[in-house]
């Protein structure tokens, strides 16, 4: 008996090690599946207790099987999440992540070769064009494009056909290539319009403001229903999207203070006070201008932050 608990308390420890070194790689793939750091890291959690249970003698490849376990997970909460949503109070947008190292778990993939969109998968930008595929274009074309699977190991994980992969994958690139962003700003360039943007609204300069802002500019906020004033539906327009920018930094009851930091591989606004974050503001650019703000305001997604 004693020998047999030696065994597996060292095969426990060495399960432990390896998961461990695919802990980012799975959280990674979790996140931009789901757009939730809460919902990816219950993700990590559960799909270790599935792998701490398997022998691992019977595991030919960890990567391969905790990447399979974690993706069905996903795509198991993205069914559910699809119900909850058309409940949502206002627009959703996917919860914002501080990302101010190299090292964070985020950027960093675990794999063979290093993916040109490792970066620019987890900006808020792109993953709200990923929510606009379905749950099995999204993971497929995460797999293939972002963690570099071969289009045979994606069918194993999903559990499809190779020629459906290759189906799917060919839509969402389809998809994605048509709407991504194309203009990628300078960040020096990128932090002076965020520091023109936020004197305009700290004075409730609306001349200066309606300068920094595109014509038909659109104004993105998630509440929740639990921020105080965050505009239940998309505002279109130099005029309107202004107008509310300036009336909302009027809200707060508490004093709070403004912090640019890097949220999301990308250079976003961060409203705090002493004991917590208000709000964080994404702004998208094109040509110098203003074309998209998103505000997320709801404390369930800035609690992390």
């Amino acid at each position: 008996m004693e020998i047999r608990s030696n065994s597996v308390s060292v095969n426990n420890s060495n399960s432990a090690k390896e998961f461990e070194t695919y802990r980012g790689l799975i959280f990674g793939l979790a996140y931009r599946l789901l757009g939730s750091a809460m919902e990816a890291e219950d993700v990590v959690q559960e799909t270790y207790l599935r792998y701490h249970s398997v022998p691992p003698t019977t595991i030919a490849s960890p990567r391969a099987f905790l990447t399979t376990i974690a993706t069905r997970l996903c795509l198991n909460q993205l069914q559910s999440a699809r119900v909850k949503r058309e409940t949502y109070i206002g627009p959703w947008l996917p919860e914002p992540i501080l990302t101010e190292t190299e090292s964070d778990p985020y950027l960093v993939l675990t794999g063979d070769g290093k993916s040109s969109l490792q970066h620019e998968s987890i900006s808020m930008a792109f993953l709200v064009l990923l929510e606009q595929l379905t749950p099995l274009e999204r993971a497929v074309f995460l797999l293939r494009e972002v963690f570099e699977y071969e289009y045979r190991e994606i069918a194993e994980i999903i559990d499809k056909q190779e020629s459906a992969c290759r189906q799917l994958f060919s839509r969402a690139k389809k998809h994605i290539g048509e709407n991504r962003p194309r203009f990628k700003p300078d960040q020096e360039a990128h932090h002076r319009l965020l520091e023109q943007f936020l004197r305009a609204v700290r004075l409730g300069d609306m001349d200066g403001l309606l300068r920094l802002l595109e014509d038909e500019v659109t104004f993105w906020a998630d509440g929740g229903g639990k921020a105080r004033g965050a505009a239940t539906r998309p505002l279109h327009g130099r005029e309107a999207v202004a107008r509310f920018v300036i009336a909302s930094t009027r809200l707060p009851v508490e004093n709070y203070f403004v912090e640019i930091k890097e949220v999301n591989g990308e250079q976003g606004v961060i409203l705090r006070t002493e004991q917590r974050v208000i709000a964080v503001l994404l702004l998208e650019e094109e040509g110098g201008l203003i074309k998209t703000i998103r505000a997320i305001g709801n404390p369930d997604k800035l609690a992390g932050m």
